[in-house]
């Protein structure tokens, strides 16, 4: 299913575009070799692009136009060149995130400092979204699990952890349904999250990491 910029129910003129012209304006006074040292990411100052990894691809982003290119992999689908939520995400994160080394514990949306700004927003367009897309078809989930280099890891039925951006992790839980109950999910937050990433920018990691999930198990076959 393609991404669709109503799929959060903002209204684009309010939500999209302002935002993004916003950040775009902070972006180009921005000192980009500030940006590379601050979140320890490599900086070309030829080219003046700094290197972002986001949802298991590298991308070049250059400054002061943002403009995005993958480098190549097999993959096969790039939210940062394909999303504006992913967009408006990335440049949020080079403007005001911080390289914090996880703790090695996880957390809920619910157990962030801020988790019920959006609670019921996250669980309808993360957590149940993730349980019907794949709670019955975990072989598919698997696949494309593998393609995004998701890392497997032992909770419920099936699950994986993949890196969002540098030091920043998310796990995908499934349980798969049967007769009785249907299936479910969790999803999970490394414990450096709240410290570069705000209540509304955690809503759209889960549906935007779901969305590159849908556009990947094109892919996959």
């Amino acid at each position: 299913m393609a991404f669709d910029l109503n799929d959060l129910g903002y209204d684009k003129d309010s939500k999209e575009r302002m935002p993004w012209e916003h950040y775009m304006e902070a972006y180009k006074k921005a000192d980009p070799a500030e940006i590379g040292r601050r979140l320890n990411l490599p900086y070309d100052e030829e080219k003046k692009s700094l290197q972002v990894f986001f949802l298991g691809s590298t991308y070049e982003v250059t400054w002061p136009d943002f403009q995005v290119s993958h480098l190549e992999d097999d993959i096969g689908y790039y939210p940062l060149e394909e999303m504006i939520y992913a967009k408006i995400l990335i440049i949020r994160y080079l403007l005001e995130a911080v390289d914090v080394i996880p703790g090695g514990t996880y957390k809920t949306y619910r157990e962030m400092p801020w988790g019920e700004v959006y609670l019921r927003q996250f669980d309808g367009r993360c957590i149940k979204r993730l349980a019907f897309s794949y709670g019955n078809r975990l072989g598919q989930f698997e696949k494309i699990m593998e393609r995004m280099k998701a890392r497997k890891i032992e909770f419920g039925d099936c699950s994986y952890e993949i890196e969002l951006v540098k030091n920043y992790f998310v796990q995908l839980i499934l349980w798969e349904g049967d007769d009785e109950f249907p299936p479910s999910s969790q999803i999970l937050f490394s414990d450096n999250f709240a410290a570069s990433f705000a209540a509304e920018d955690m809503a759209v990691v889960g549906d935007v990491t779901i969305g590159t999930m849908k556009a990947v198990e094109k892919l996959c076959g």
